[in-house]
This record gives structure tokens, sequence and C-alpha cells, in this order.
């Protein structure tokens, strides 16, 4: 059986860093589509970025192929470049020292067996349509949650 062919767009922002922060994915299989969404009252933009994409890659109910986009160098260089050596070096940096945010690379790892994944990096505000929608999403998050509630996760739309 061939694999579906899946489209993963995330983003992830902070206000004030650390701070409160929001991500959201929004994926993409031919004529189906399918938003997921979270607030958190306290958190870092890294974090933000990493979550989108495991929360992605965890509603997916079978292998497939899937390209990720994303406006964070730091995801796309984490999962295509420096993982496996911090696996290797038994998560220690190129600089010796522990690996920042090791639960949720570790996360996005496991997560990541059994599709065939891409990873692609677009220019954050600079018109890429899928990118200023998930900003968009993710700021409308921030607006809704950001006056000191908890944490949430929600799928769909935000109305």
């Amino acid at each position: 059986m061939e694999q579906p062919e899946i489209r993963i767009i995330t983003d992830g922002a902070c206000r004030g860093n650390p701070g409160i922060g929001a991500w959201g994915a929004w994926l993409r299989a031919g004529t189906r589509e399918k938003i997921l969404w979270g607030f958190v009252p306290d958190t870092t933009n890294n974090r933000m970025e990493l979550i989108a994409p495991l929360r992605a890659l965890e509603a997916l109910r079978r292998p497939s192929r899937v390209r990720v986009v994303s406006d964070s160098q730091y995801l796309v260089q984490g999962m295509t470049r420096w993982l496996a050596g911090w696996q290797k070096k038994n998560w220690r940096s190129a600089g010796g020292g522990s690996v920042k945010n090791r639960d949720l690379w570790e996360a996005l790892s496991d997560a990541s067996q059994g599709h065939a994944l891409h990873w692609e990096w677009v220019r954050g505000h600079s018109g890429h349509p899928e990118n200023e929608a998930v900003d968009g999403l993710i700021n409308r998050v921030l607006d809704l949650y950001g006056q000191g509630g908890a944490a949430k996760e929600g799928e769909g739309w935000l109305t």
C-alpha cells in the first residue's frame, strides 16, 4: 500500500522569551486538512517551534510521506544535521554541554519513526501563504489565552 503524502506547516512563538507561548500545525493531505494548536503560559520560543511538529507527527495514524515546513532553522537544522550527532554523543552538544530541549528532540525522533520525512525551511514573515496562516493562528491563540490562562491544546479552526 502506498503511503499517503502529508504536508505539515508549523510555527511557534512566544511573547517574551521565556514568556507566554503558542504553537500551531496545519496538516494537509489531498483535500483533507486539520489544524492543531496549543498555548503554554511559561515557555520558550524554541520549545514552541519543536512542539508544533511533534504534535502533528503524533496525530498521524499510519506511516506516511511527510513534508514538514517551518520557519525555524533550529528545528530544521536540528532534525537534519544535529540530531544524529547528539544521539551518538549521548546528548552532548558540539561544545560538550547538555543539549537543550532534549526531551522534545527525543520525542520528535521517536515520532518520526516509520515516516519518510522531508524538513523544509522557509523564511518567516516573508509572504509564504501557509507560514503566514499558521503564524496568524498562533497569534490568535496568544490573544485568546494569553491573559493568565492555563495550558491548552485543541484542533480544528479557532473561532
